[in-house]
């Protein structure tokens, strides 16, 4: 087995911090990457992504929209970032959630753990087509106040189980467990 990239995920412009501790395969390739950062933000994988490493984009190019992006497909993490190195993953290009990346450490593979692995984590991922950091901080502030003119749409928007402080990390990792 390949080594072990522990990589911090941080929800960029997100206040309080949204963020995840990962641990992957050096090698794995950056489109199984984005089906595991869904999977362990939350997300819904409803929105077209991409990962930004240097001046490369890389994602799922589109025919109808030529541009400079790169085929993700075949890419390697270990191929782009090398410990210490930052990134970025943006998800929902209209709502711009980007995610920061940084490869914390390399770690020898422990063939009696499971990987892809999420270690930690705070707080739920802000729920699709909220608008992005500022609507998801409009939201927040609705859900937070009572008095607020449009708390009980954006409760019943956001639904009754949302709370955005929860995060369960035996959930994530039975989500990750089922993505083999």
């Amino acid at each position: 087995m390949t080594d072990i990239y522990r990589i911090h995920v941080t929800l960029k412009y997100a206040a309080p911090p949204i963020w995840r501790r990962i641990e992957v395969p050096a090698d794995i390739r950056l489109g199984r990457l984005h089906r595991i950062l869904q999977t362990v933000m939350g997300w819904t994988d409803s929105h077209l992504h991409a990962f930004r490493a240097g001046d490369v984009t890389y994602g799922v190019p589109d025919p109808d929209f030529p541009d400079a992006t790169r085929a993700e497909r075949n890419v390697r993490l270990d191929k782009i970032a090398a410990p210490g190195d930052t990134f970025i993953y943006e998800y929902d290009f209209g709502d711009g959630w980007e995610h920061e990346l940084k490869i914390e450490k390399v770690l020898p593979a422990d063939y009696t753990i499971h990987y892809p692995r999420c270690i930690a984590g705070e707080r739920a991922c802000p729920p699709e087509d909220c608008g992005g950091p500022p609507g998801y901080e409009d939201l927040l502030a609705a859900l937070g106040d009572p008095a607020h003119p449009e708390h009980e749409a954006m409760h019943d928007w956001a639904g009754p189980g949302f709370d955005p402080e929860r995060f369960d990390l035996a959930e994530v990792n039975r989500l990750l467990w089922r993505l083999r």
